[in-house]
């Protein structure tokens, strides 16, 4: 050992990265505290890895190996094994002739050398690596722990789990990092939990098959292999006692799935595992989610919040009372968002209480409580105590019942900011989901300010960050349209090409797109008409919301993510919002009339009576004429014939158009208004009201008024007609 540490203290001081005063002082510090010189210098930083092998490599000549630049042959591996490899802390290669290069984290001594010689039977050559480059090449090409699995193969008989380790308080935790002499199946698991932690992993699947069990990674939202070596299936049984004895399960029961949690610990920080299991015909399924205990409080920005989204969701933050809704599916994030808008706000003046199912995150100056089915105590009841502790700000983890969502309600109504989840596709699904489950709309636009829809974007990779040389156009000319960028304007679009530092993925990380659904004046009118979400997301379009799929097509144009992240998340919007060809595409293939109930007709002639403005204008319309239903006179059904004209003048109150038929005085049609230069359709019955001769033979003019024209549409025309008035008044 003072040999090595002479050695190194002589090539740090010929390289000049340490001074011959320092690297005395530092070997003698290393010498008095019984470590190695070079453990010593990277226990403190003093030096890294990188530095020492460049500098043994330069003072003793020997070669550096880049395993970034090489791939070692399977039949290589073969003939090694795997516990000697493991023993001497050495890995193979390649054959240069007769032979072998071998790569190494120290220089071996001569004796170890010829050992290695005499048991492999060829010459040996020796390069050098760093300690984490070698043991990132035996996992690769071992497989993972498959030093810890070959002693247990060799030294263990009989039971594989030590007595002494079966822990019943569940107050201990577990030490990943802790080492012992003799390997056993808990070391097993440790090693496989912690080499997920440092791949970033969120979750660890193990999954049994026929002759054969599944280890998987979830990193970056991604599952990925964990390259276990496949002698790994023998230990299946004891690998799943052992996590359910972390998490305090039950190790007979294996019919039924299970639940339960456990707290190990690093030389970072503790990790909180969340367990399921699962049975399945070859055995039990397990999944382990891992959630370190230091929450990370991320800014706005680096959520993804991007231009006016930031300023926009901290007005939102700041509201004195009502709810904000996070939306979203399962593992989008919508906690850790929901944890830096409590970030954002929280002070010694204010009483925050959340309750979580269950709490992920503790953080500091916040009252958090979790949810316990089994003794019944539930969102809707701890919701019920919270109130009782005066708070200021509450968070409930998720919106599951009506219960729960009443009681949010008339919480935010009494004064309180309310932040909670919904399971939903998009922010107008949320107005949606919340009349299902039986919220009057008049309560709901009276307590909601906003809903904010979420997905995650993998990150591309920055160090291997290159420019896309084809772009296919379809994706180029959605983001120009989507976007309203100059077609004549380059899009630059950029991928990972794959490396070691992202596992040759292409992504490091993620980050999250969003879109912010503000409850305004108009789209409270909409709400209460019980507006579709569809046309609820045309009308927040239309005040300026940049949706998931635009803020998508924002972050690829910035570099941040590639469009097959934002294809794999989102939607395509409305097609009337990309362009005047799209809507004269579907206005070839109008919608088929379906049967309208009468009663939901809203009978005034808002035509007649002058309310709405309205412009001499040609606008393509298309009508059926709409018959009651013989087996149900309550209904209406089409006639199935189309027909097609252009109006004389157009309000948001009611049309006239031409029409070479004939068409009965109040008799009802289905209508279909074509606005090309508004991107939008809009479909609706009318009343026929008036009919007047036309100057033209066999020509009548036809006068209707809407019958069930949504706020939202109604809104569109008399943007529209104003427009138009404007556009003849400047001309005048």
């Amino acid at each position: 050992m003072k040999h090595l540490d002479k050695v190194l203290k002589d090539a740090l001081t010929a390289n000049h990265i340490l001074s011959e005063q320092d690297a005395a002082r530092y070997l003698t510090e290393a010498h008095l505290q019984h470590v190695a010189f070079k453990d010593y210098l990277l226990r403190n930083d003093i030096v890294n890895e990188r530095q020492i092998v460049i500098a043994l490599s330069q003072t003793l000549d020997i070669p550096l190996i880049d395993f970034r630049k090489l791939k070692v042959l399977d039949s290589l591996i073969e003939k090694i094994p795997v516990k000697f490899v493991w023993y001497y802390k050495f890995m193979p290669v390649a054959m240069e002739g007769n032979t072998l290069l071998i790569a190494a984290a120290d220089p071996l001594g001569v004796k170890i050398l010829d050992e290695i010689r005499l048991h492999l039977g060829f010459p040996i050559k020796q390069g050098l690596v760093t300690e984490s480059e070698l043991m990132d090449a035996l996992k690769k090409y071992y497989g993972l722990a498959s030093d810890t699995i070959d002693r247990i193969i060799s030294g263990r008989k009989g039971n594989l789990e030590d007595k002494a380790e079966i822990v019943s308080s569940s107050s201990w935790v577990e030490d990943l990092e802790h080492k012992t002499e003799d390997p056993t199946v808990a070391q097993l698991v440790n090693e496989i939990i912690l080499e997920a932690y440092k791949k970033r992993a969120t979750d660890i699947h193990i999954e049994p098959y026929r002759d054969k069990v599944r280890f998987r990674y979830r990193i970056d939202g991604v599952l990925a292999d964990a390259n276990l070596p496949d002698k790994v299936k023998h230990f299946l049984p004891q690998i799943l006692s052992r996590i359910k004895i972390l998490a305090n399960l039950s190790i007979t029961e294996k019919r039924l799935p299970q639940d339960g949690s456990a707290v190990v610990k690093t030389k970072e920080q503790q990790l909180d595992l969340r367990i399921s299991t699962m049975p399945t015909p070859r055995g039990e399924s397990i999944v382990v989610r891992i959630l370190p205990s230091k929450v990370m409080l991320f800014s706005l920005e680096k959520l993804g919040f991007v231009d006016e989204g930031v300023n926009k969701f901290r007005e939102l933050v700041k509201k004195p009372h009502g709810i904000i809704f996070i939306t979203g599916p399962t593992g989008s994030g919508k906690t850790t968002t929901l944890y830096a808008c409590l970030n954002e706000i929280n002070s010694a003046q204010r009483k925050i209480i959340t309750i979580e199912d269950p709490v992920e995150y503790e953080m500091e100056g916040i009252t958090q409580i979790q949810v316990n089915n089994k003794i019944n105590f539930d969102f809707s009841i701890g919701l019920r105590s919270i109130l009782r502790h005066d708070p200021d700000i509450i968070m409930v983890g998720e919106v599951r019942d009506l219960e729960t969502a009443e009681i949010a309600v008339r919480t935010a109504l009494t004064g309180h900011l309310v932040f909670s989840t919904l399971h939903t596709n998009d922010a107008a699904s949320g107005v949606s989901r919340l009349i299902d489950m039986g919220i009057e709309p008049y309560l709901l636009i009276s307590s909601v300010e906003a809903f904010i829809a979420q997905r995650l974007v993998r990150v591309i990779c920055p160090k291997c960050r290159v420019e896309m040389d084809n772009v296919p156009n379809d994706i180029k000319e959605e983001m120009i349209h989507s976007l309203n960028l100059d077609p004549s304007k380059m899009v630059s679009v950029f991928q990972g090409k794959g490396c070691e530092y992202c596992n040759n993925t292409g992504y490091y990380g993620r980050t999250a797109i969003h879109e912010i659904l503000e409850i305004k004046d108009a789209m409270r009118s909409a709400i209460l008409n019980k507006a579709r979400a569809d046309q609820l997301k045309t009308l927040a379009m239309e005040e300026g919301m940049v949706t998931l799929r635009q803020n998508g097509w924002k972050a690829v144009l910035n570099g941040i993510t590639t469009p097959s992240e934002v294809l794999n998340v989102t939607v395509r919007d409305n097609q009337f919002n990309q362009g005047s060809d799209k809507l004269m595409a579907v206005a070839q293939n109008p919608p088929s009339w379906k049967v309208k109930r009468q009663e939901s007709w809203e009978e005034q002639n808002s035509y007649d009576s002058r309310v709405y403005p309205r412009i001499f204008e040609n606008v393509e319309v298309r009508y059926h004429l709409l018959n009651k239903d013989p087996e149900n006179p309550h209904k209406l059904i089409s006639d199935g014939v189309e027909y097609k004209t252009y109006t004389e003048d157009i309000s948001a109150g009611g049309l006239r158009f031409c029409s070479k038929t004939m068409l009965q005085l109040d008799s009802i049609i289905g209508l279909t208004i074509y606005l090309i230069k508004e991107n939008r359709t809009i479909n609706c019955l009318a009343k026929v009201c008036r009919i007047e001769e036309d100057s033209r033979d066999h020509f009548y003019t036809v006068v209707n008024y809407y019958l069930d024209l949504t706020s939202a549409d109604r809104a569109a025309l008399s943007r529209y007609v104003k427009t138009k008035l404007q556009e003849l008044f400047e001309k005048a």
